[in-house]
């Protein structure tokens, strides 16, 4: 039976940090990053990919913003600026693997699937805002969107006099079609899902599903969603080659093996950033204690080769 790889697209592998982020932009770096999943196809693996929608999504709710200032055009909620952005980044992911594969003289079909991820409506995270989305105002306009949407801001630190709104960042519970993307998987169709975290969703007193305004780490949305279709292995591919203890200051050291329980000591002494690698590393722990075999960390464009990237299992040896 062939394996089954879990590929979460994230960093640079989609758009990166110094470019304006056109479209043109945006495809060649999706290129890039899935020609160096080719050599997981041409070994008959089966793949499931998922995608960030950090600045996409933000940008659709800017979108908004000005639709609804200048043109009177009602604002979306976030749970369908999400589906928004599902679509549009799922579109391009697909259309370029297809030309890719066609390149490689690969046949494979993909599918690219909207995706609502569960979470609990009584979660801790929605009495504590913490996610910052859309663009920055002043604090005349955050206060009148406080009284007129209900909204939360927080300060920003870089920006003075800038306020941007905060949404809660829950934890993923269920995927709500993994059947479906596990049935496809193990067919041989690439599956494109989960993008941005998913839909956020949760279930109500009768039992219906209903919208949330929230955003759900990509990450963890993605490593459950590996768990719960028995995925063999996990990648996160992000802009850093490794994991590092002391990034980028005095001792930084290159972590090319983890275990569980050295991952768990350096997560408790804050050796991961909380705003960057640690949600990484909480979903690389998920997969492998829900069964999978190993989870890895490496750059979006060195996933080929070997001497790079930081590998997270159970036990050393494995």
């Amino acid at each position: 039976m062939s394996k089954l790889v879990v590929i979460a697209l994230g960093g640079n592998a989609l758009l990166r940090g110094d470019q304006e982020g056109t479209i043109e932009q945006q495809e060649q770096n999706t290129t890039d990053t899935l020609e160096n999943i080719v050599f997981l196809i041409k070994k008959g693996y089966n793949v499931v990919l998922s995608h960030g929608n950090g600045p996409q999504v933000g940008n659709i709710l800017m979108q908004n913003d000005a639709g609804e200032h200048m043109y009177k055009i009602p604002q979306m909620p976030l749970d369908v600026c999400v589906a928004d952005s599902q679509g549009s980044i799922g579109y391009m992911i697909e259309r370029t693997l297809r030309n890719v594969l066609r390149k490689h003289n690969i046949k494979r079909e993909v599918v690219t699937l909207a995706t609502m991820v569960q979470v609990d409506k009584d979660d801790e995270a929605f009495k504590n805002p913490t996610k910052r989305v859309g663009r920055t105002y002043n604090k005349e306009e955050a206060d009148r969107l406080v009284k007129e949407k209900g909204w939360v801001f927080k300060e920003e630190v870089k920006i003075e006099g800038g306020w941007r709104r905060v949404v809660p960042s829950p934890k993923p519970i269920d995927v709500m079609n993994e059947n479906v993307v596990e049935t496809l998987s193990k067919q041989g169709t690439i599956v494109i899902a989960s993008g941005g975290g998913g839909i956020p969703v949760y279930i109500d007193e009768k039992g219906d599903v209903r919208p949330s305004e929230a955003v759900i780490d990509k990450d963890l949305a993605t490593s459950l969603l590996a768990a719960n279709i028995r995925a063999d292995e996990f990648y996160i591919l992000t802009d850093v080659p490794y994991v590092y203890l002391n990034y980028k200051k005095p001792g930084e050291k290159v972590l090319e093996h983890l275990n569980r329980e050295d991952t768990l000591k350096y997560l408790d002494q804050g050796m991961f950033g909380e705003g960057s690698m640690a949600p990484k590393i909480r979903a690389c722990l998920q997969f492998i204690e829900k069964g999978g075999s190993k989870s890895v960390i490496t750059e979006a464009f060195k996933l080929e080769d070997k001497s790079y990237g930081t590998r997270i299992t159970m036990n050393y040896g494995e």
